[in-house]
């Protein structure tokens, strides 16, 4: 086989896509053709953040290797850097040895950075420590303050509430003089990929959403947050912001009643679900499918064509 391709498969929260990614590894097993799954969701690299971020199971994996989850713990950032660069290896690493990697995962600017020429501003672990210290001191909102009389032009294009990213541009600004707040264009970095998405109608989407956050409870999403407080959660600058996690530790601290949590928490991950339909709506070289298990086989077919034609022309 010559190097195989990269398959992206995209799409919002509750899609289905670790079912898909799953099926479309067995439906290219029975090919001969190996295949791997990549996490791309920023959230499933935590130990011990299970039920909130709906990560598979080793049952849902049904034996189909996954990578790049459970790779931190919660106290620990997970940048967009050093996930491109995780994600990037491990990639390598599958086609090395003739393996396909999916990568699957809700998170699109991960997605866009993994697979597009992405590069990262400068950075200064000391001058990046202190400004995250300053971020739980003060609050987004006043760094953004700062930001704005610092460069009025980056400031516009952040929203006040991305702690994360004023920090990214504060730090950049201190030690180049400039940011770029604009993301890079669509330009494949990596070779031979495939995109697909998994798209279904609002309310239905909406409706998983829903039945998700409910599951999630029922499954004990409040004893598994108790749980991660005591090993640090409240000081993960970005476990703690994740959504459910985020309306949990609220719950705990007595600042929302538990009906607030989650409504809270589903209206969060509608929001989300939309922001990540924006996103990948840009992207036109993604190819659309139904969001269900059966768009696993026109896939895999459609990658078994990809692989002959590559072994064809070598």
């Amino acid at each position: 086989m010559t190097t195989p391709p990269v398959l992206a498969l995209n799409g919002p929260t509750a899609s289905g896509k670790t079912a898909v990614a799953v099926a479309v590894a067995q439906e290219l097993a029975s090919f001969g053709i190996g295949a791997e799954v990549v996490n791309a969701d920023s959230m499933l690299v935590y130990r011990g953040m299970d039920i909130g971020t709906a990560k598979p199971t080793l049952a849902e994996r049904a034996g189909v290797p996954h990578h790049l989850i459970d790779i931190m713990e919660v106290t620990e950032i997970a940048s967009v850097a050093d996930f491109q660069q995780l994600a990037r290896a491990v990639i390598a690493q599958c086609q090395a040895r003739e393996v396909v990697p999916i990568l699957a995962g809700g998170s699109a600017l991960y997605v866009h950075a993994i697979l597009d020429e992405f590069s990262f501003p400068a950075t200064d672990p000391v001058l990046r420590a202190r400004l995250e210290a300053e971020l739980i001191e003060v609050g987004a909102h006043q760094l953004y303050e700062r930001l704005k009389q610092r460069d009025p032009v980056t400031a516009a294009a952040i929203e006040p509430g991305n702690g994360r990213r004023i920090v990214r541009a504060l730090e950049s600004l201190e030690l180049t003089g400039e940011f770029s707040a604009q993301l890079p264009q669509w330009n494949y970095a990596l070779a031979n990929v495939m995109q697909y998405g998994l798209e279904l109608p609002r309310p239905i989407m909406d409706a998983r959403i829903d039945a998700r956050v409910e599951r999630m409870w029922a499954d004990g999403l409040v004893d598994e947050v108790r749980g991660l407080v005591a090993r640090g959660l409240r000081d993960g600058l970005t476990a703690s912001r994740a959504i459910g996690y985020r309306q949990v530790l609220a719950l705990l601290a007595g600042e929302l009643s538990e009906a607030e949590a989650k409504s809270s928490t589903k209206k969060g991950t509608r929001r989300l679900a939309r922001k990540q339909l924006g996103w990948f709506g840009r992207d036109d070289r993604i190819e659309w499918l139904p969001a269900d298990v059966g768009a696993a086989k026109p896939i895999a077919l459609a990658v078994r064509d990809r692989v002959q034609a590559g072994i064809e022309d070598g």
